[in-house]
């Protein structure tokens, strides 16, 4: 949970440098000695910030491109306005997203006065009237509009991940690309940020109301604005939420989205923030070309927020909603940037890490909560320490919260381990390479430095200054803000919230798609030259090594060149089909110690080893896993088999867990994602699934824990595969296998396991289950009972690339954006896992209950009826092209490629066919796959909601209706 320090212990001082581009021009960077990342951080003339790092491993480049503007910006009257604007900044530009401007934009000027007059309309009547021009504006608009241009211009240059976010202090665009698309990107971004077009803007807000309907029945959202509102009273990050209120998102102003556009969205405000296969000096030419022309802001505001006083005494909650209960408590503190946070960080570690602080000790491992954590929230003006926990059965809140304060007072007194602050920093290096390891994460540390308004030089240096801080230092900063008196305590209690407003839904005009039409901005990019980047695919016969360790057992070898982190797993085919209490044992198994070692020591000395070990075993497959910095593996491959082997039975904590295994299942009813994915195996599976082969609540209790702890001592008996990826040598690894893998000479067989066949969809049903929320989730799941041919996978990959896949595929634009029917909607035909299953097909929503009937019936359309688009359709051939081009599976991915071929009875890479065949398809092609696997099918409908908000007679007219209980979906 912690963001954490983000780099080495590296020297204290900058050093400014020059470089020069192709172009002659000089730009001036900083740099900091000893940076890992080798960052470049230019300041352009117009104030614009651009970060840059280069790792060549795949031909790809993470972009984020930061903005310092949130929520806490908004104008009070107008709350949700900037994550409104994040999602109007994908509409387009004068250039984009248009066929015809000069004809647009009279009439997105209509809009605009029509919702001004609008939002200052009470009377129901007349607003109706108005929202009624707007609709028939909107129309006219549309048939000028290009929608989802700019995912069209991503798909074009081969991007990935399209995506933003908005939080209080920032909204960050996210991009992935190939590094020979720097200049499309950078001219494509650049315009969008200078020319900004607000455009279908009623059916983008039915999607921001989807968004606010989302968050309305996710209780961990309701508890955080709480926790926000409690300790920032005055501050904007307590008095409106990022998301706005319903009564604000109904009456929006594109006049104020306009003027705050203006005023923030400008280079002096901005950085750009890129780690991949760049050259640096080409990047910054590039991006000075397209982004320096943009107009500053010199007068751009400084915010005169309010400075919140002290807390003198408790700040007491209540917040209603489904979910199961739990307590929340929080405390204040200075921002990201001070040092005060860096020693929260510490202190935060030393209370939960996971393994080994206090909580994870005294509260979770002796199994006095549910489950109980910690974590330091950071923002740009202040920072936040949460604790959380959830309780037992028959356990009150309080006392989860007394127990909770217990553990601040013991770190007040300084009754913890000292060892404990090297273990600490052992851990933030290890977090640190882990967060390097990725170009995502890369990119991410320039942008919490921006955000953040910490110097790249802090950054750096983090670990250095975190690593001479002293126990009485961090007993006397814990005494200083983590008093008696001073927090807020938010208690999550289950009920119906009172709060919670119904959104009626409007009547909208679909908006014209004008797929088949393209701008000439768009073509423009299309036909730029670039040069190719040609596709790499793996031999698995090179690219992996396979070894033989002792027993016999098969090793799959790949070395870590890159760092000192290391995967050791043990992978054995078999799970909770062949064992339905293999999953309890391994569960107990986090209880237990040896017969010379406590569970707590254990759990201290893998975290001072910077080491982790888990055991997930999943219905076919049991995976066994350690992990952590290479030159401990030994020692602690020898601590975890030790535990394998010699795990001490401990009946009060089996009974204990027992008893906390039912409450978890208890629990799990009260939430909707678990109800969801309970009704969609049922569909599936039917009553008997691996979701209901479980130990019964009576073989729970009457369980000997014996009987566990005999499976987790023989589990090392049975046949089994060992990935390795790490530095050591194929020799070595071997070695440390051989000396310390605990197995007898000849291996078990798997055992037989139950199987668990996917029903067949012969006619169409329609299954509902209750749960009382503003917002249905609805899944469409057919059977197609053919199961997994190499010779379609192209064809099928590409389908579902036209169809479903993307922001520019049909489903997402007549959903979404033609129609405003839901945040997210996707479909797909689904490949096997393995040779024996068949491929599925599903559909999936959320959306407001009163849109579900539209949502059935424009599934059912578009997915019997597929919309046909030249243009369309080779904008998912190139984007799928573009990526393959440039997809690399590399490190530990490698080994899981191979694996995942061999489940499907492959022995090569099937991107290369993939690849040669999508060269030569045609419409034709995916119109004569959707005709033959997706055409008049029949389905099993999911619905999980409220009967009463639902419309029973149209959905009689779908298919036979038959009402669950959750004692069906959840066999228990």
């Amino acid at each position: 949970m912690n963001k954490l320090l983000k780099l080495s212990c590296l020297s204290l001082f900058l050093v400014l440098v020059f470089s020069s581009c192709s172009s002659q021009k000089k730009y001036s960077y900083e740099t900091v000695p000893n940076d890992p990342l080798k960052a470049r951080i230019y300041t352009l003339d117009n104030g614009l910030k651009v970060y840059l790092t280069v790792n060549k491993e795949t031909p790809r480049i993470q972009t984020y491109i930061a903005v310092r503007v949130g929520g806490k910006n908004d104008p009070a009257e107008t709350t949700g306005l900037a994550h409104y604007f994040e999602h109007l900044m994908f509409k387009g530009t004068d250039k984009f997203g248009t066929q015809n401007y000069e004809v647009e934009k009279p009439l997105l000027d209509q809009i605009e006065q029509q919702f001004e007059i609008y939002r200052k309309t009470t009377d129901e009547a007349q607003r109706k009237a108005i929202y009624h021009t707007i609709d028939s504006l909107s129309y006219e608009a549309s048939k000028y509009s290009i929608p989802n241009e700019y995912d069209k211009l991503m798909a074009a240059i081969g991007a990935n991940g399209t995506n933003a976010y908005t939080a209080y202090d920032q909204t960050v665009y996210v991009e992935d690309i190939p590094s020979n698309q720097i200049g499309n990107w950078a001219k494509i971004q650049a315009d969008r940020f200078e020319n900004n077009v607000i455009r279908g803007f009623h059916t983008e807000l039915e999607t921001v109301y989807e968004e606010k309907n989302m968050s309305l029945t996710r209780d961990n959202r309701k508890v955080q604005e709480a926790i926000f509102s409690s300790l920032f009273p005055h501050h904007p990050y307590g008095t409106q939420t990022v998301l706005g209120t319903q009564e604000d998102l109904k009456n929006p102003s594109i006049t104020n989205i306009k003027n705050y556009y203006k005023q923030w969205y400008v280079p002096n405000n901005m950085a750009i923030c890129m780690s991949g296969d760049l050259d640096p000096d080409k990047t910054i030419a590039i991006i000075d070309e397209y982004f320096g022309q943009m107009k500053p802001n010199p007068e751009l505001p400084k915010l005169n927020l309010p400075k919140e006083e002290p807390i003198t005494q408790p700040i007491v909650r209540e917040v209603l909603g489904l979910d199961a209960e739990s307590v929340a408590l929080a405390w204040r503190f200075p921002g990201a940037s001070s040092k005060d946070f860096e020693i929260l960080q510490v202190i935060s570690q030393l209370l939960y890490n996971g393994k080994a602080g206090l909580i994870d000790l005294d509260l979770n491992q002796q199994q006095k909560v549910l489950s109980g954590y910690g974590y330091p929230m950071g923002l740009t003006d202040y920072s936040m320490f949460i604790l959380g926990g959830v309780p037992k059965q028959g356990q009150t809140l309080k006392e989860v919260q007394n127990l909770l304060l217990g553990e601040i007072q013991k770190l007040c007194a300084g009754d913890f381990d000292e060892k404990m602050l090297q273990a600490n920093i052992n851990n933030f290096k290890l977090y640190q390479i882990q967060n390097m390891e990725s170009n995502e994460g890369r990119a991410d540390m320039f942008v919490n430095s921006f955000i953040n308004n910490i110097t790249w030089e802090d950054e750096v240096n983090s670990i250095d200054r975190i690593a001479k801080f002293t126990k009485t230092e961090i007993v006397d900063f814990a005494n200083k803000y983590l008093k008696k008196d001073n927090y807020a305590v938010i208690y999550k209690k289950q009920g119906k919230d009172p709060n919670e407003k119904k959104m009626t839904k409007p009547e909208i005009t679909p908006i014209v798609s004008n797929r088949d039409t393209a701008s000439i901005f768009l073509t423009e990019i299309q036909n730029s030259a670039v040069k190719p980047i040609e596709p790499v695919f793996l031999d698995y016969q090179k690219d992996l090594t396979q070894l033989k360790a002792k027993s016999d057992i098969p090793v799959l070898y790949k070395q870590n060149v890159a760092n000192d982190l290391f995967q050791l797993i043990y992978v054995f085919d078999m799970g909770n089909n062949q064992d339905k209490a293999l999953g309890t044992a391994f569960n107990y198994l986090e209880y237990l110690g040896t017969s010379d070692m406590t569970p707590e020591q254990l759990k201290s000395e893998f975290y001072r080893l910077a080491c982790t070990f888990y055991i997930s075993p999943g219905n076919e497959r049991t995976y066994v896993v350690l992990s952590g910095l290479n030159e401990n593996m030994p020692a602690a491959m020898q601590l975890f088999e030790k535990l394998m082997a010699d795990a001490q039975i401990n009946k009060e904590a089996y009974n204990n867990m027992a008893g906390d295994i039912l409450k978890a299942r208890s629990d799990a009813k009260l939430n909707q994602g678990q109800n969801f994915s309970r009704l969609m195996n049922f569909a599936q599976y039917g009553a008997k699934s691996p979701a209901t082969n479980l130990l019964t609540e009576a073989e729970l209790i009457s369980m000997d824990p014996q009987a566990l702890i005999d499976r987790i001592h023989n589990q090392n008996s049975y046949k089994h595969r060992i990935l390795y990826y790490g530095p050591s040598s194929s020799k070595e690894i071997l070695d440390i296998i051989d000396k310390n893998h605990k197995v007898p000479d000849t291996l078990k067989e798997i055992p037989i396991g139950d199987e668990f066949p996917y029903l067949e969809t012969p006619t169409t049903k329609v299954l509902i289950a209750p749960y009382d929320a503003k917002q249905i989730y609805m899944s469409q799941i057919s059977n197609t009972d053919k199961k997994f041919n190499p010779t379609i996978e192209p064809t099928r990959s590409l389908y579902n690339e036209y169809f479903g896949g993307s922001m520019n595929s049909i489903v997402f634009q007549e959903m979404r954006e033609t129609r405003g029917l839901a945040y997210s909607a996707w479909a797909a035909l689904t490949q096997p896992s393995y040779l024996k299953y068949p491929y599925m097909i599903y559909t999936q929503i959320a959306t407001q209950n009163d849109k579900m009937i539209d949502a059935i019936n424009t599934f059912n359309e578009i997915i019997s009826n597929m919309p046909e688009s030249e243009k369309a359709f080779q904008l998912a051939k190139d984007g799928l092209i573009n990526r393959l081009r440039t997809e690399r599976i590399i490190k530990s991915d490698v080994i899981w490629s191979y694996i995942n071929a061999q489940d499907l009875g492959e022995n090569v890479d099937s991107r290369i066919k993939l690849y040669n065949d999508v060269q030569n398809m045609t419409l034709k092609d995916i119109v004569d796959f959707q005709k033959e696997w997706m055409k008049d099918r029949t389905y099993t409908y999911c619905i999980l909601g409220d009967k009463k908000d639902l419309d029973m007679d149209k959905l009689k007219a779908v298919g036979p209706i038959e009402e669950l209980t959750q004692e069906q979906i959840f066999g228990y």
